[in-house]
């Protein structure tokens, strides 16, 4: 199994992963773990494409936005402006060819930034094992 390259931008709450497969196919990898495990997909924004549309050039870069309303409508209900966070988003970039990089917020971040209680950690922390296993070769 290779190591993916986990990097925390602890300020911000991001995480970045490298991912072991090339754009499409890392984009494809998540698609498939998220029907896979029955979260729903609401957007895939094609951000290069968006910016070519409007006569700029972008590198590969996709957003996903997904989650699962279970999950998500306790963290609403004790906060809601998690609604800002909520659904979940994966960024997929490929800002330097070949290094494809999956970004996304960290659960106990989230958690934080919007003063949750902490047992609703459990709720967040499956998207970011999904997100993780997903990449793994």
């Amino acid at each position: 199994m290779v190591q993916h390259t986990i990097k925390s931008a602890a300020s911000s709450g991001v995480m970045s992963i490298r991912s072991p497969y090339p754009f499409a196919d890392t984009v494809k990898c998540l698609l498939s773990a998220f029907a896979g495990k029955g979260v729903k997909v609401f957007a895939t924004i094609d951000q290069a494409a968006e910016a070519a549309a409007a006569g700029l050039v972008l590198p590969p870069t996709t957003l996903i936005i997904f989650g699962n309303p279970k999950a998500g409508t306790p963290l609403m209900v004790a906060g809601p402006l998690c609604g800002l966070d909520l659904p979940l988003k994966v960024l997929v970039s490929e800002l330097t060819p070949g290094v494809v990089t999956v970004s996304y917020n960290a659960a106990r971040y989230v958690l934080e930034r919007h003063s949750l209680p902490a047992e609703l950690l459990k709720n967040l922390v499956p998207a970011e094992h999904l997100i993780v296993e997903a990449l793994a070769e």
